[in-house]
């Protein structure tokens, strides 16, 4: 009999809490679309503000606090196997290597003790402080519901007086239930409204103590551990003096004003020296006044620019255009050809020259010496310029620019790194062109404009500018 009671008892409550949740939730319905009235305190609304704030506030030290005690202990182990290298290193006949193992060991301590430090300080004060939420969060929404349960009492007992027949009893039992409610809710609100403000109030002391704890923790062991840094260093003057003949001198690394490697000749791999270089016949003109060989040009703006980007490697070969004609050696000290070129406007007098129906200038008469230099016959081709063609088939048609040598293709993207520079997308067609200034070109580069720009614009000034050639490739 004693369990069926006690099953009695549990269905009626699960029956109880039912009819309270559906109670509560027309209320809500009837609350939300306006048929029925809310009570409302702004004072604590306000206070639940400032709870959610602070909850949230609370969290984020609380997460930011376990990532700086991570980092904590991941610097004590980098630093705990960066003094196990260093005993590692030091032999044992270097003087001072009890001194090293000794502060090594009491840099681990130091780093131990610090964290522990910020542990029982920091954390478990910040765990303890964030504990108390989570029982005022369930009070609150406690209250709430009451609160609901309040305001269901009230409209039932005020439809009830209002209704055209009155029933005495009900009436009175429904007043009953409003006072019990009124009053299970006013007593939760009252220890709410004393607790929310006091506890909003004590986030203050409990920042400044936290901060504070973890400001004079950590300068501690920063003025420690400086100690220790300064005695390993003695240590290791101590041993730079007894060694000092042997000092390793740590040199500068080259800066980024030092001169473009491009503008080197390279030199074999193997440390064998550097072959004769190769004469490369085309029509640039020669500098004015003679200018001695290997002396140094003075820089224009655009040669002050690094080699080129070196996505691909830079072509080093000559362009297959080049014939094997145009190209002299020099192993021979005694042989330096004087050398007749012809231009394309002279066709007539190229191929007479080259038929030997005309003396070739410089050719050597009868009763000349031995040592005159023989005239040397060279066929007439588009000059080249650091391995490109000049002077196309394209250079007198009107539909491209002025000069127009070759096309290229892009085979990368390239980001223009100054204003002279031409900004590339890869599969960008580029009409090349030659420097108005030859020596303004850099090895590497080359002058062009992108042809899309050209078709569009057909102004030269505005669309050319210099691009490396290593991220194009020659096209038809």
């Amino acid at each position: 009999m004693a369990e069926m009671g006690s099953k009695g008892v549990t269905a009626g409550k699960i029956a109880s809490n039912v009819q309270k949740k559906l109670t509560r939730a027309q209320e809500k319905v009837l609350q939300k679309l306006g048929k029925a009235d809310e009570t409302k305190d702004e004072q604590f609304e306000q206070c639940v503000q400032n709870f959610n704030k602070q909850l949230t506030e609370g969290t984020r030290l609380q997460k930011d606090l376990r990532t700086y005690l991570a980092s904590v202990k991941a610097m004590h182990e980098a630093s705990k196997k960066l003094n196990e290298c260093l005993q590692e290193v030091y032999e044992p006949d270097w003087p001072g290597r009890d001194e090293a193992n000794k502060i090594a060991e009491n840099n681990d301590l130091l780093w131990m003790d610090y964290h522990q430090k910020l542990v029982d300080q920091a954390l478990l004060t910040m765990d303890t402080y964030l504990g108390q939420f989570p029982d005022i969060k369930s009070r609150i929404a406690k209250r709430g519901r009451k609160l609901v349960d309040y305001d269901s009492a009230r409209h039932h007992y005020e439809s009830l007086q209002t209704a055209k027949k009155k029933d005495e009893a009900k009436i009175a039992k429904a007043e009953e239930e409003l006072i019990k409610a009124q009053k299970v809710f006013e007593e939760m609100n009252v220890d709410l409204q004393e607790e929310l403000p006091s506890l909003w109030n004590s986030r203050v002391g409990f920042y400044v103590n936290t901060f504070q704890s973890i400001a004079g923790l950590e300068e501690n062991f920063h003025k420690e551990m400086s100690k220790l840094n300064q005695n390993l260093n003695d240590v290791l003057v101590g041993l730079e003096k007894q060694h000092g003949s042997n000092t390793f001198t740590v040199k500068a690394q080259p800066s980024d004003n030092a001169p473009a490697k491009g503008n080197k000749s390279p030199s074999p791999p193997d440390g064998s020296p550097a072959a004769t270089p190769e004469i490369r016949v085309n029509h640039e003109p020669e500098p004015a006044g003679g200018a001695t060989p290997g002396a140094t040009l003075p820089k224009s703006p655009s040669q002050l620019r690094k080699g080129p980007p070196v996505p691909p490697p830079p072509k080093h070969t000559p362009s297959k255009e080049v014939k094997q004609e145009q190209i002299l050696s020099l192993f021979e000290d005694t042989f330096v050809p004087e050398i007749s070129v012809t231009t394309p406007s002279q066709p007539a007098e190229a191929s007479e020259v080259a038929g030997g129906t005309q003396p070739a200038a410089g050719a050597q008469e009868p009763g000349e010496t031995a040592s005159s230099l023989p005239a040397v016959v060279v066929e007439t081709f588009p000059a080249t310029v650091n391995g490109t063609v000049e002077g196309g088939s394209g250079a007198g048609r009107l539909d491209l620019p002025p000069g127009f040598m070759f096309k290229v293709q892009a085979q990368h993207d390239y980001t223009a790194t100054d204003t002279d520079e031409l900004q590339l997308k890869a599969g960008d067609v580029v009409l090349v062109i030659p420097f108005q200034n030859p020596e303004e070109q850099d090895e590497g580069w080359l002058m062009g404009v992108k042809e899309s720009d050209w078709n569009q614009h057909k102004e030269l000034e505005k669309c050319r500018g210099v691009f490396p050639e290593n991220f194009t490739e020659r096209v038809p």
